[in-house]
């Protein structure tokens, strides 16, 4: 006897259903969201006040964000692979992952651990899993797989994103600074 499907289907089962009929624009916009998605919840992590753990779970989100990558695009997915490629795309962004490393350190010293756990770390994260996600989107998008993406290849693209990120983030604050000084 078929039992009847539940109403509510896990993320995984929704992300692998995705790959089958959907309209590439639509595949597009829900990875892009999926990015979104994870960049802030890497900027939430961010906020983990003991040092190294905050690193940790940023270095765990993506790689789950590029698990469910691959999964919208039909790709493939090793975790030990993935684990490399996040390192060596983050070994390209030499000045945004030895930030996050020098902040998730200075949690570490009384008084400054209060500037690093609430305005850096966070953003650093959130910015580096954003510039992460979009180059394997871009990746994937064109056709490519875990085995032939080559970080060197992306550096400048993730450098362009992490731009646009901290631009977005910078635009939102403006904005609600704007919205509450108003009359």
């Amino acid at each position: 006897m078929a039992q009847k499907p539940s109403a509510s289907m896990s993320s995984d089962t929704e992300a692998m259903a995705s790959t089958t009929g959907e309209l590439p624009e639509q595949r597009d916009q829900d990875a892009s969201k999926l990015v979104d998605r994870f960049a802030i919840w890497s900027g939430v992590a961010g906020l983990v006040p003991v040092p190294v753990i905050d690193v940790l779970a940023v270095g765990g989100l993506q790689l789950q964000m590029l698990r469910r990558l691959s999964q919208i695009y039909g790709v493939e997915f090793s975790e030990n692979r993935g684990k490399a490629l996040i390192a060596a795309l983050a070994g390209c962004m030499i000045p945004a992952t030895s930030g996050m490393g020098a902040a998730s350190a200075l949690k570490a010293i009384p008084v400054v651990n209060i500037l690093a756990a609430g305005f850096v770390m966070p953003v650093l994260s959130a910015g580096a899993t954003y510039a992460i996600g979009k180059a394997f989107v871009q990746h994937f998008e064109s056709g490519g797989t875990l085995l032939d993406f080559n970080p060197p290849d992306y550096r400048e693209f993730v450098k362009a994103q992490k731009e646009m990120w901290e631009s977005r983030t910078r635009g939102r604050s403006t904005t609600s600074t704007t919205a509450t000084s108003s009359p």
